[in-house]
């Protein structure tokens, strides 16, 4: 049990700094670590699958279920907002309870999710499924980044994060493509069943090989120990400050009491929750992981990085789809370069602190990059050439990759013992998806306003299309874009409308990036030559 106030001072965690690269050699892992580490590879590839794979099926849902556009905004804002909402739950729940409890736990909501999704008959249903499966890929995706840690030492952990970088872009890549290949070749209710047999292999090697020390205390005495209070706080306050956050400006106004009034309660609650977490013996959020400058940092650069990665991979493929007229596999392949260079140097960036030991200029240089590609998005429209799309995906994609998995080393490295390695992580992974909700709200708004705006100096609209300058059927009109046969001097103008609307997103990303890049200057640099191992650690036998 650790109290609040336990934690060294930034001057004994983060002046302790060694640099010399390592030359010991590694102890051979057993079979079942490796089967282990397959089994969280497996988890990060479904978690990152599902997160993109709505990004271009989407229009093609709302089109078939008769959704407005923010009914197809919440299909993938509600399971960020399940995700969000459990992460920090799961991280605490599996420092009291031990790992594999809740994971089972996230592993079936998951697949209940994943079946709801693929039967909906209505939008409401759809969005029902994707909430449970956010219930479940919360604790998925975050217990899988806390088992790294707890079978690893920080020492040799850069080069496994690097590997989990790996199934983790490429969930990215292959999110968008299959989404498009089946709704528009198939149908999108594959989209959820073909989560079953991927979750199924990931569940049964979890449950055959995953041996991890458990925790010596009575399961009620366990759950008597959880920070119940604490989880109430933060759960009440995270959904009254996210939910006005994706109607303001679309459905209600920025100053009707419908946006105000739970906006207010969230932030109260939320204030509430983070001055009780000095209370608990057992916090969902440790003030003791708050302590080192260079933690705040991290979690402030983890949560604006979530924002733009999230944003990006929604409403890049709306753009191509919207202002290039590309049908859905073809947004899927235009993305590409932004997500197979994403993937590349997500790994390298991670591989490279294993020689070289030091991880600031990967993230310094990675927000450099990740701003200065999000800058080149603005000069896209209908007519841009092949060049500037492909050229400002590479710069974005390779910032993007670089701070991957880069962000969570710090922020380990000044976690106060090795038995909050796994809290920290777990704080990271949350701030990040927090940010991602935040933005992805934030994104339906600025769109839905900006459209609004746009469109009325449209004039009149053709027959039919009048309800359209709400922006409330702007995603659903995307799919019959491509089949709309009206003059070039009245279809320029509406694509037009797109591009002003999707510009004024990446205007906004390119500010939080050069934010998350001035933030980052207050890193230091924290030794990772440490190999002591946590309390729940890996072992080749189950005890």
């Amino acid at each position: 049990m650790h109290k609040s106030g336990a934690a060294p001072g930034e001057a004994g965690v983060e002046e302790a700094a060694t640099y010399a690269p390592t030359t010991t050699r590694r102890a051979k892992k057993p079979f079942s670590f490796h089967m282990s580490f397959l089994a969280l590879n497996i988890m990060v590839f479904i978690v990152s699958l599902d997160a993109t794979v709505l990004a271009v099926a989407i229009p093609e849902i709302a089109r078939q279920l008769h959704g407005t556009t923010l009914q197809a905004f919440w299909a993938s804002i509600s399971f960020m907002l399940a995700v969000v909402i459990t992460q920090p739950l799961y991280t605490s729940t599996s420092d009291v309870l031990g790992r594999k409890i809740p994971l089972y736990a996230s592993f079936l909501l998951f697949i209940a999710g994943s079946i709801i999704f693929a039967v909906a008959e209505s939008m409401a249903v759809v969005i029902a499924g994707r909430i449970l499966q956010g219930l479940g890929a919360g604790g998925i995706d975050v217990l899988g980044e806390i088992i790294v840690a707890d079978m690893t030492t920080l020492k040799e952990r850069p080069l496994y994060l690097g590997l989990l970088a790996i199934p983790m872009s490429a969930g990215s890549i292959l999110g968008p493509t299959i989404g498009a290949l089946f709704s528009q070749r198939a149908s999108w209710r594959w989209i959820g069943w073909i989560n079953l047999p991927i979750a199924a292999a990931g569940l049964a090697l979890v449950f055959f090989f995953l041996h991890l020390r458990p925790l010596q205390a009575s399961f009620g005495s366990k759950l008597r120990r959880l920070d119940w209070t604490g989880m109430a706080l933060f759960t009440a306050g995270a959904v009254a400050f996210v939910l006005p956050l994706s109607w303001a400006g679309a459905m209600y106004a920025w100053s009707d009491w419908r946006t105000l009034l739970p906006l207010i309660i969230g932030v109260v609650a939320l204030a509430v929750f983070a001055w009780y977490e000095s209370r608990p013996a057992e916090p969902v959020m440790p003030h003791r992981l708050f302590q080192s400058a260079t933690a705040a940092v991290s979690l402030c650069g983890a949560f604006i990085h979530g924002m733009v990665v999230y944003c990006l991979m929604l409403y890049l493929p709306l753009f191509f789809q919207s202002t290039m007229l590309e049908t859905p596999l073809q947004s899927a392949v235009s993305l590409l370069p932004l997500s197979i260079v994403s993937v590349v140097f997500s790994c390298l960036s991670a591989v490279s602190i294993d020689f070289i030991r030091r991880y600031r200029w990967n993230i310094w240089s990675g927000w450099v990059l990740q701003s200065v590609g999000l800058g080149l998005l603005s000069l896209l429209r209908s007519d841009v050439s092949t060049a500037i799309k492909v050229v400002s995906q590479v710069i974005s994609g390779i910032g993007i990759g670089a701070l991957y998995c880069v962000l969570v080393l710090p922020m380990q490295a000044s976690a106060p013992t090795v038995d909050d390695t796994g809290l920290a992580v777990g704080l990271l992974v949350s701030f990040r998806l927090f940010g991602a909700l935040i933005g992805l709200s934030v994104g339906s708004t600025v769109f839905s306003s900006t459209w609004e705006k746009t469109v009325a100096s449209l004039g009149p609209l053709p027959d039919g299309m009048e309800h359209f300058k709400s922006g409330n059927g702007a995603i659903e009109l995307i799919p019959a874009l491509r089949s709309l046969e009206l003059p070039a001097d009245i279809l320029a103008p509406l694509l037009n409308v797109y591009t002003e609307s999707l510009r004024t997103i990446w205007y906004v990303l390119v500010g939080l990036s050069l934010f998350g890049l001035a933030t980052s200057l207050l890193t230091k640099e924290i030794t990772l030559d440490k190999e002591e191992m946590g309390r729940q650690r890996f072992e080749s036998e189950s005890s």
